[in-house]
């Protein structure tokens, strides 16, 4: 296994275009577990730990956009306001060391379904920045996820950073694990409200191959809030639609039975995380409604 160490993104990109086979490190935190046990023995490892501007961001008029290797601390402290949902679940990423080595740019190359960051980047309506010697593109998140651990990078490319629209309403994230911390999640949840939009996003984790959404439950819901002019009323959601929100989002799993847990726990789980991430986020907006005087 050779160890390839660039000294600029340039000479990065160079690399992965001669060695497309190379794969990238830089928090390490998936990576080095996979060569430990001896799931993947590469030929090259690519460090970019050289690369600065990978641990940076930058937070503009409408979006953020996070150098694919900024920490997950890093989120958690300067990135609350901004990504909150992000910044939840960048809390439940194993220990403080871990969360002090790994960022979200490792989760998108591994592409675990599994991977913390996956549902609030979904719900979030993400973008991920692609680049190549041939250019550089951005990738909805939609269209990022292709199978178990596949992405949509060509074989050249790298991921520089993760565009990410700052918040315009209240966002969750609720994930279940066999133990507190260190922990692989079992299923996990993300939900963003859009205000601006009227609209909901969700995102799904360890419940289906890939970090999938769930379209249905957010037609159903979306229609919902406006058919009931919820989101100029601020009224509280009725228990009949947070329950079939639920149901459509339980539904939308396609899960497996595995040591951490049955399929069919994983479709419970994740319908009772979708009612009560709802209700987290509606009686949120509802005091921001309230406070503006639309309640």
């Amino acid at each position: 296994m050779d160890f390839l160490r660039p000294g600029s993104w340039e000479e990065a990109l160079a690399a992965k275009a001669e060695h497309p086979t190379a794969v990238p490190i830089a928090g390490g935190t998936d990576v080095m577990v996979e060569i430990n046990f001896d799931h993947r023995r590469p030929e090259y490892l690519l460090d970019l730990n050289r690369i600065g501007d990978l641990s940076d961001w930058e937070v503009g008029e409408d979006s953020v956009r996070l150098g694919a290797s900024v920490p997950y601390t890093s989120i958690m402290e300067n990135l609350r306001a901004e990504l909150p949902g992000l910044a939840l679940a960048s809390h439940t990423v194993a220990s403080p060391q871990i969360r002090n080595r790994g960022g979200v740019g490792g989760n998108l190359g591994t592409a675990s379904p599994a991977g913390d960051a996956h549902p609030a980047l979904l719900a979030a309506g993400a973008e991920v920045e692609a680049e190549s010697v041939r250019g550089s593109r951005r990738i909805p998140i939609d269209d990022f996820y292709t199978g178990v651990k596949r992405n949509a990078l060509a074989a050249d490319e790298l991921i520089r950073a993760v565009h990410i629209k700052k918040a315009d309403g209240p966002q969750q994230f609720s994930k279940v694990g066999t133990r507190n911390a260190m922990v692989i999640a079992v299923c996990a949840f993300g939900l963003a409200l859009h205000p601006s939009s009227r609209t909901v996003r969700t995102g799904i984790g360890s419940a289906a191959p890939t970090p999938v959404r769930a379209r249905a439950a957010e037609e159903f819901l979306n229609a919902a809030l406006d058919e009931g002019g919820f989101w100029d009323n601020g009224k509280i959601i009725t228990p009949s639609v947070a329950k079939q929100f639920a149901d459509l989002c339980a539904a939308a799993c396609n899960p497996i039975d595995d040591v951490r847990g049955t399929a069919n726990y994983r479709r419970h789980a994740v319908g009772i995380m979708a009612r009560r991430t709802l209700t987290w986020t509606w009686e949120s907006y509802r005091g921001t409604a309230a406070t503006e005087g639309v309640a």
